[in-house]
């Protein structure tokens, strides 16, 4: 059976992992008879958000507690995460993502990345394994493939369809770090065969769960064959 290692950025969309996108995903993997082990950064969040109202709230939380809630405890710090025991990576989206893993959401492709993060990316890169990144990841994978000779296909959704966020500048940001954006609809997904990466939009767009459920179905379908 394949495997595959599951990193989340905290619980919850506007601070944390998409809880959505993250249990659908888990779910399709199952679906697809690949197993998963789950990991997150043993660090503080950026901030913490009230979900009720979008107000930054004066706690402070830590991004692997967070992200266990998601994974029912069951999850590791990502200092222990050995890419050699792994066929592939899967990424959820969320706000935690361009907060907690890089400083995209206050700094756009100016900010910074986790250097731990960084490397467990380039780690399953150089290892030829396949890649999965949802929703706002794929600017993490960007930031992870910044200055280096890997020219990578990447999407976060389509500019010409209802989205709540700037496609069109958030594509124009990886681009600017050497990255190829392309367009993709919420049931549609991006592949870079040579790369083994693979995309869909997820709530990067307007859309609703059984929206992104055939958007992340397709998705893993397709990662599934290149793991």
């Amino acid at each position: 059976m394949k495997k595959v290692a599951v990193i989340l950025s905290g619980s919850g969309v506007y601070d944390g992992s998409e809880i959505h996108e993250s249990v659908i995903s888990l779910l399709e993997l199952e679906k697809a008879g690949i197993s998963y082990e789950c990991f997150a950064p043993d660090l503080e969040q950026h901030h913490v958000v009230n979900h009720l109202n979008g107000e930054e709230r004066k706690e402070s939380r830590n991004v692997l507690v967070e992200a266990a809630r998601i994974a029912r405890g069951a999850i590791k710090d990502l200092s222990h995460l050995d890419s050699s025991k792994f066929d592939g990576l899967l990424m959820p989206g969320g706000f935690g993502v361009a907060k907690n893993f890089t400083k995209w959401a206050f700094e756009g492709p100016n900010g910074s990345i986790v250097q731990a993060v960084k490397e467990i990316i380039l780690a399953f890169r150089n290892s030829d394994k396949a890649i999965l990144a949802l929703c706002m990841s794929p600017t993490v994978i960007a930031k992870a493939f910044e200055n280096s000779d890997h020219h990578i296909q990447l999407t976060v959704g389509s500019s010409s369809e209802a989205s709540p966020y700037d496609i069109a500048g958030i594509s124009e940001g990886m681009k600017s770090i050497g990255a190829s954006p392309e367009n993709k609809a919420v049931h549609e997904f991006r592949i870079d065969p040579k790369n083994k990466i693979i995309n869909t939009p997820c709530y990067m767009m307007e859309a609703s769960m059984l929206d992104i459920q055939q958007g992340i179905s397709k998705s893993v379908a397709a990662f599934s064959n290149l793991l």
